[in-house]
């Protein structure tokens, strides 16, 4: 009656188990540290355009909208802080996530898959060398470690942004921009915006890493692993971002 749950229930299974293998090998030698650079360069510095771009845009847009809603009740001079809320608790981390997601599951995903579907991957566990320790552990740990750092720099220049409009549009000043932008942030914000992307920068390694490790069909599977990596981290960004954000909310 319930065969059509059989296979997402075992693929949700299986990608548990990956999970678990991948976090387990952070705390196992060997460590892979030159892998694990490679993929922080391509990850980190592969991203990094992208984000200033869409980080200065998006302040830029946010201010000027914000800005023309306040101005009918006269209260421009919130524009600062409605933007670093705005940026800070949500729309920074769920941006740069979904942009890492969009450049990096769907680059992991295409490259494990190529992997699998030429054999490398078999060859390399009948060498002795684990796939999951060589191959997903590195892009797990650069992944972590980047994605917090592009959020913080989207966040800054989404600020910058949102400041110009502030101040070429409406002739606020720096103060009058930026000490209400910084005082409205509490300690429960600033860790929010950094839980987030860590989150959200796991999620995207390992299911760009599950669907490019189970790969199948030649090349047309590994256009298939790449599409659903990144639908599949994409819709997991926004389920996790509403948790996290109730969490956070309750405290």
């Amino acid at each position: 009656m319930f065969d059509f749950l059989k296979r997402p229930i075992e693929s949700f299974q299986d990608f548990i188990v990956l999970s678990l293998r991948a976090m387990g090998n952070i705390f196992r030698s060997p460590h892979y540290v030159d892998d694990i650079l490679i993929q922080m360069d391509s990850i980190g510095f592969g991203s990094l355009p992208i984000v200033t771009l869409i980080g200065i845009f998006s302040g830029l847009i946010m201010g000027a909208q914000m800005a023309r809603a306040l101005s009918n009740y006269g209260a421009q001079g919130q524009i600062g802080p409605i933007v670093s809320l705005t940026l800070i608790r949500e729309l920074g981390p769920v941006l740069v996530a979904l942009l890492v997601a969009g450049r990096n599951a769907s680059g992991i995903a295409s490259e494990l898959g190529s992997m699998k579907v030429t054999e490398q991957i078999d060859a390399m566990r009948a060498l002795g060398t684990d796939p999951v320790q060589k191959l997903v552990t590195p892009r797990l740990i650069a992944t972590a470690f980047t994605l917090p750092m592009l959020t913080i720099i989207a966040d800054y220049l989404g600020l910058w942004g949102g400041y110009v409009i502030a101040r070429f549009k409406f002739d606020i000043r720096f103060a009058q921009y930026w000490t209400p932008a910084w005082k409205i942030l509490e300690y429960n914000d600033v860790v929010q915006g950094l839980v987030k992307p860590f989150i959200f920068a796991m999620i995207i390694a390992l299911v760009g890493c599950f669907y490019g490790m189970r790969t199948s069909g030649g090349t047309e599977g590994v256009g298939r692993a790449t599409t659903k990596a990144v639908v599949v981290s994409s819709i997991w960004i926004f389920v996790t971002t509403f948790f996290i954000g109730q969490i956070f909310i309750n405290l």
